[in-house]
This record gives C-alpha cells, structure tokens and sequence, in this order.
C-alpha cells in the first residue's frame, strides 16, 4: 500500500509539470497574438484553455482520492494539499493567458497594443514567457534556486506595469477610451499571471523547507515531491 501511495504522489507531481508546460505553450501564444495579432493563435490558445481547466480538475480529483483513501498525514499531506493549491494557481494562469488572447481576438484585424506601449508590452510578455518556463522547471526540477529567478522577474514585470499606468494616466496620452481600457486589462493579466507564478514558487519553497518566511529567501535545492 506504501509503494502505491508514493506512486500516486508521483502522479500527482508529473500531472502539475503536464499542466504547467501547457500554461507556457498558452502564455507563449497569447503574448505573440497580442503582439502581431495573429487571430489563429488567439483562437488555439482560448480553445486549448479548457483541455487546461480539465487536467487541473482531474488533478485535484486524484488528490481528494488520495486524500479519503490514503488519508496522508505529516509532509505527505503537505504535499497532496499544496498539490490542490498550486493546480488553482496553474489553471488562474492558463486564464490570465486566454484572456490575453482574447483581446487579440477581439481587435482583429488591428492590433491590440495601443500607440506608444509596444516595447513595454513586448517586454512583458518575454517575462511572463520567461516566468511560465522557469515555474515548469521549478516543479520538474524542485531546484528551489529557480524560485529566486521567479521573483526577480515577477519584479520587473511590476515595474512595468506601473509604466503602463503612468503612460495611460499622463497628461501626453492620447488613446483612445477603447485603447486605454485595453491597456489596463493588458497589463493587469500579465502582472496576475507572474503573480500566480510566485505564488506557487513560494508553496514550492514552503513544501521543501518547511518555512514560510524562508519562502521570500535565496534557498538551496532540495527534493520536494
């Protein structure tokens, strides 16, 4: 019984790295639509973000399963809990990815990045990409440094999101009501999904070091799951 309960947490592990390389693909695809408005990879990203939500949902199955069978106790019941709450984070940015590309989608055929903002959302949307690859090796790897690197870049995507509010609300805006409203939402997904991202970084952290405050701390690699 032991040896098929470790085999289950394996299940589970493998089952959030899955979930987390399609939030890359996702991300991937909806910052280059955003950019280039390419309604095709608008569309895969909102039709691939149900497949997303389903193993997210067959994923917290497995744990609640594990959790009535097994009934875990100590570290294994960390782990199992923190696996229901890293699967919420993953499909909240499988969202913040389809909501990108659905105002890509609804711009078409002109772009969604309003005058002015190119660069800072181009940035952006390299560091969310960046982020989402990191946070799969992180949950492939358990290398507790690459959570460092999550935060850093979390770090400069605020920096930037705070530019895109000091553009749209400054005095040399001329935007569009409908170009300022998207910017704003632009914007606010991407900050949401690096967020999400340090969110679960720091579960990760937790999950290894048994310490919270160490979560927001340089931390040496360590087996997690």
């Amino acid at each position: 019984m032991r040896e098929v309960f470790h085999q289950s947490l394996e299940d589970v592990q493998s089952r959030l790295v899955e979930i987390a390389d399609l939030v890359v693909v996702a991300i991937d695809r909806a910052t280059r639509s955003f950019g280039t408005s390419d309604v095709a990879l608008a569309e895969e990203v909102i039709e691939a973000d149900a497949i997303i939500d389903e193993k997210a949902l067959e994923l917290d199955e497995l744990a609640i399963e594990i959790l009535a069978r097994q009934q875990p106790v100590a570290r294994d019941l960390r782990i199992v809990v923190t696996a229901l709450r890293v699967s919420a984070s993953l499909e909240r940015m499988g969202d913040m990815a389809e909501h990108i590309a659905q105002l890509s989608r609804s711009r078409f055929p002109e772009r969604a990045i309003p005058k002015g903002l190119k660069t800072t959302f181009t940035r952006m949307g390299e560091l969310d990409v960046e982020v989402a690859r990191k946070l799969a090796e992180l949950l492939r790897t358990q290398d507790l440094r690459i959570a460092e690197a999550i935060r850093d870049a979390d770090d400069d995507i605020d920096e930037l999101h705070v530019s895109v509010f000091e553009k749209v609300l400054g005095d040399s805006w001329k935007g569009e009501p409908t170009a300022t409203v998207d910017a704003t939402l632009a914007s606010r997904y991407h900050e949401r999904f690096a967020d999400h991202a340090v969110s679960v970084a720091k579960k990760v952290v937790y999950l290894a070091t048994g310490d919270w405050a160490g979560a927001d701390d340089e931390a040496e690699p360590s087996p997690v799951i």
